[in-house]
């Protein structure tokens, strides 16, 4: 039988090839996809053990530090995010109330700076007088960050206009080092020998301005107090809380310190005795008036004041003193969180070390925990400050007033039994005044307390002219007599009168 010729493929042939070929193909998508999503884990589970090691292991030791080692470049070697940020205060940004523009300098031989901090003297020509008779009368300019610190105290007019010891390093250096070596390793005997010297001799024996070793161990990079005089102020505060041998680098938790490694510069302090020994006013307790109590009680006196002649007192930058008795110390929000707030890099959580004003860091600082946006934050730091500074002015005004009737009556009566309390009440004046002109918030701190001492201020200057006058002016008390006679005693504790450190542990 003769076979058919071939013929075309049966109809039913053709969908089966067909949907072979779409099935390899749904097969070769799927192989692509599963290797792209194999690949997409992979990378995943690489960056996951990679931010885990990171987390391990937050520096790469680049090179060994030691306590000697006072170069913050060296220590960015290990940590280049930390230096980076640091090398960041020479940024000069000003906000309403403080920071500082760059102001060109034609350097001299005496001053090599090209670029200065504005003049809060010409700002303000009032505190010209307000401390006439005193150094800070010839040159005052606006903070500038840490990177200037050493270069503007070294520099400033005022060291032709006395003799400065070299106890002043103790803020505007990196000390720690420069202690153990001279007291051949008891930081106490080294610090001690430092006060004694004169600043031009002690500056020879410094190279940085405050660095990473002032606040960290070399070792374990733990916060750690290195300076003596906050040692001994915060064991006294204590003592007053009723907490004795308190030891700061023993006792205080790492939230404290994170404070702590702040207070021991930004604070009021003096110069004790003949060896000029730096010592924080704090055994009566850390409020304007316990310190105004405690300078009473020592006798301590600054200078003579030019216009008055009354035993006056310069007020320094008390930030720590009025930062304790404000809400923020009260909730346990140390200083770092609001001037050093964290930023994320990779998987490290670090503190944020270009140390600058929260205004200019709205977002970090603040929003954190305050849920309302950066136009009403802001407003409302505006708002405290300029109330603020409205008060300081009426104070400052007043004292000038107080100080020239004094001045007045001794031309027209030299031996009058009049002035010697009224030149104590300028004394007060002038201190609680100063009190928040040096402090560099602005009130903000601790607004109600800023207010409160103004109010002691101005009532003071009050006192004083009317002592002038023979009159009496009734209580010598900015708190009226129905304001004392509710409640109990004042609570103490951290925040309040006797606080110390103000926060709480976390």
């Amino acid at each position: 039988m003769t076979t058919p010729p071939a013929g075309p493929t049966p109809p039913a042939a053709a969908p089966e090839r067909h949907h072979r070929r779409v099935r390899g193909r749904w097969f070769a998508l799927a192989a692509v996809v599963a290797f792209a999503g194999a690949l997409g884990i992979g990378a995943l589970l690489a960056n996951i053990v990679r931010r885990q090691d990171e987390a391990r292991n937050p520096f790469y030791r680049v090179v060994a530090l030691a306590d000697t080692t006072t170069d913050p470049a060296v220590w960015g070697r290990n940590f280049p995010q930390h230096y980076d940020a640091y090398r960041r205060t020479t940024d000069q940004v000003r906000t309403r109330y403080g920071g500082s523009e760059a102001v060109p300098h034609a350097p001299t031989q005496g001053d090599p700076r090209t670029v200065v901090a504005q003049s809060r003297l010409e700002e303000d020509p009032r505190l010209v007088e307000f401390w006439r008779g005193y150094a800070f009368s010839t040159d005052f300019r606006e903070e500038r960050g840490h990177a200037y610190v050493l270069i503007d105290q070294e520099f400033t007019r005022r060291q032709q206009a006395t003799q400065q010891p070299g106890t002043c390093l103790n803020c505007h250096a990196s000390m720690y080092a420069t202690y153990t070596r001279l007291g051949r390793g008891d930081l106490r005997a080294g610090f001690d020998s430092v006060n004694k010297l004169p600043y031009q001799a002690a500056r020879k024996e410094v190279t940085h301005p405050v660095a990473c070793v002032d606040c960290h161990d070399a070792g374990t990079m733990q916060l750690r107090v290195t300076r003596p005089a906050f040692m001994e102020g915060i064991r006294l505060a204590k003592a007053r809380q009723g907490v004795q041998d308190y030891q700061v680098n023993r006792d205080a938790t790492r939230q404290e310190m994170r404070t702590y490694v702040c207070g021991q510069c930004h604070v009021e302090y003096y110069f004790r005795g003949p060896q000029k020994t730096l010592t924080y006013p704090w055994a009566k307790g850390l409020t304007a008036d316990s310190i105004m109590a405690y300078y009473d009680s020592t006798g301590h006196r600054d200078w003579a004041h030019a216009t008055s002649g009354a035993p006056t007192l310069k007020a320094q930058h008390p930030e720590f003193e009025l930062y304790n008795q404000g809400v923020h110390a009260r909730s346990g929000v140390a200083c770092a969180d609001c001037h050093m707030p964290y930023v994320r890099t990779g998987a490290m959580k670090i503190s944020d070390h270009w140390v600058r004003s929260p205004v200019l860091n709205v977002n970090r600082a603040c929003q954190t925990c305050h849920k309302q946006s950066e136009e009403e934050l802001r407003g409302r730091v505006e708002t405290i400050q300029g109330r603020t500074f409205e008060l300081r002015n009426l104070a400052l005004d007043a004292t000038l007033a107080l100080s020239r009737d004094i001045r007045a009556a001794l031309a027209a009566d030299s031996a009058s039994p009049r002035v010697a309390k009224a030149r104590q009440h300028h004394r007060r004046a002038q201190f609680y005044t100063d009190f928040v002109e040096a402090e560099n918030s602005m009130g903000f701190h601790a607004p109600q307390e800023a207010a409160r001492v103004l109010g002691h201020a101005l009532n003071e200057a009050r006192l004083g002219q009317a002592a002038l006058a023979g009159l009496s002016a009734g209580p010598e008390t900015a708190a009226p007599p129905a304001v004392r006679a509710v409640g109990a005693t004042p609570r103490t504790g951290p925040g309040r009168e006797g606080g110390a450190g103000g926060t709480v542990r976390r």
